[in-house]
């Protein structure tokens, strides 16, 4: 079998690699074996003894045992499979092994054995401080302990819970952290579902891109229904909330596409998948429009659906750094998959109470105060009708301070009345 390769070349590969190393005989009697294969099986090629039973009879081994006696009884020209194998102290080892048969100018079975176990534990525990993909990308991709990146073609997708700062200071540490796990353990489920790459966990935000490291057809229309699914599991979050103690949660959800560059960022000691360019920011500040289970895609993103989408408003903003409006849409669904979250008609209450308010500039507060009025509220007290002594924009974010309590609330239309706006969250007044 090895007649082109020398003596010392055969020695040195069987007791320096790694893999475990066997030939085996057309009947399964183990012919030859390396250290790495000793150590493994726990034997040697010099008991006459076939390869299966070299393996111990417990749950566990079936397949790997199976797997030796296929190959021989069919003479299979060649075999590949990965299969659990359990030692006889317990543990298990995940083994990669290929079989392949020679008939001249010995009739064998090579047989080489990949443990595979470090790496998949790596794999997992990494994949834990990442995302999977990411995890696959950068250990076993000849560019993903690079620094570096290209130009691709994604969607982003920025979720924010609406009203959490303000929320947090409420809580204990403790009870923050089990509010925060339950609601990422299931939205990371669904954007795994529809193939979202998680890039950070931004406090109660998240970053995800679609269509990198790995990529997607359709990557625009997968991030939409991702966005449905994420705002229709929010109905079971907050069902588990109620169970437990803990206060309902909204979340705005920003989509836009474009291109951006991918790849990993920082130092040759530390570095991490990044995904940056103008569309990035453009997503953020399309989500920070957002009030609680809305979602707003651009029509960056509306242009390469390939379903059609159903919404119930649209408008525009200028985007960071952009002389022209970005065009936005309200999304209630896109093919056949539609929100399940049930928007019940506003009741509106007669009010009457002058307020202060301020403006909100990106999350800082404006020192000038202005003065306002509540004319009406909506039963559920989510929504008022308010007046302002100054214009107001579409989206403005406001802090309105009444009743000893301070209110944050975002503007979300303008009619001759006054202004709708939305409550976001309530702190404690002073």
């Amino acid at each position: 079998m090895f007649d082109n390769i020398p003596a010392e070349q055969i020695k040195y590969i069987f007791e320096k690699t790694d893999d475990a190393v066997c030939v085996v005989s057309s009947t399964g009697v183990l012919l030859e074996s390396n250290p790495s294969a000793e150590k493994l099986f726990g034997i040697t090629a010099e008991g006459d003894i076939k390869i299966w039973d070299a393996i111990p009879f417990v749950e566990g081994n079936d397949d790997l045992i199976q797997l030796f006696i296929d190959a021989v009884a069919q003479k299979l020209s060649s075999q590949e499979a990965v299969v659990d194998y359990v030692k006889e102290d317990g543990t298990v080892h995940n083994l990669h092994v290929r079989l392949t048969y020679f008939k001249e100018p010995l009739t064998a079975y090579l047989i080489v054995i990949t443990d595979l176990t470090k790496l998949i534990q790596v794999k997992s525990a990494f994949a834990r401080y990442t995302s999977p993909d990411i995890a696959d990308y950068v250990l076993t991709t000849a560019e993903g302990q690079k620094r570096g990146g290209l130009t691709s073609e994604v969607t982003i997708m920025m979720s924010d819970l609406r009203g959490f700062t303000a929320l947090a200071t409420t809580m204990s540490a403790q009870r923050l952290i089990n509010l925060l796990n339950h609601y990422f353990e299931i939205m990371v489920s669904v954007i795994e579902k529809y193939h979202g790459t998680v890039i950070e966990f931004l406090g109660d935000g998240i970053f995800i891109v679609f269509g990198a490291p790995k990529e997607w057809p359709g990557h625009a229309s997968l991030a939409v229904k991702c966005a449905v699914g994420m705002q229709n599991a929010m109905i079971g979050v907050n069902e588990w909330n109620r169970e437990n103690g803990y206060p309902d949660l909204e979340m705005g959800i920003g989509v836009n596409s474009g291109n951006v560059v991918v790849g990993n960022i920082g130092s040759d000691k530390k570095m991490k998948y990044g995904c940056m360019g103008s569309p990035v920011n453009t997503a953020g500040r399309l989500e920070a429009l957002t009030v609680g289970g809305q979602i707003l895609i651009t029509e960056n993103t509306r242009r390469l659906l390939d379903e059609s989408i159903k919404y119930v408003s649209e408008g525009a903003f200028l985007p960071k750094g952009s002389a022209n409006e970005l065009k936005y849409y309200e999304v209630t669904g896109i093919g056949d998959l539609s929100l399940d979250l049930h928007h019940e008609e506003i009741i509106w209450l007669d009010d009457d109470e002058d307020c202060a308010f301020f403006l909100l500039k990106e999350k800082t507060v404006v020192e000038e105060e202005h003065s306002g009025k509540i004319f009406k509220h909506s039963a559920d007290n989510r929504y008022a009708m308010f007046s302002a002594d100054i214009e107001l924009g579409d989206r403005q974010n406001i802090l309105i301070c009444r009743n000893g309590e301070r209110k944050y609330a975002k503007v979300i239309a303008h009619d001759n009345d006054g202004y709708r706006i939305c409550f976001t969250s309530v702190t404690q007044g002073h």
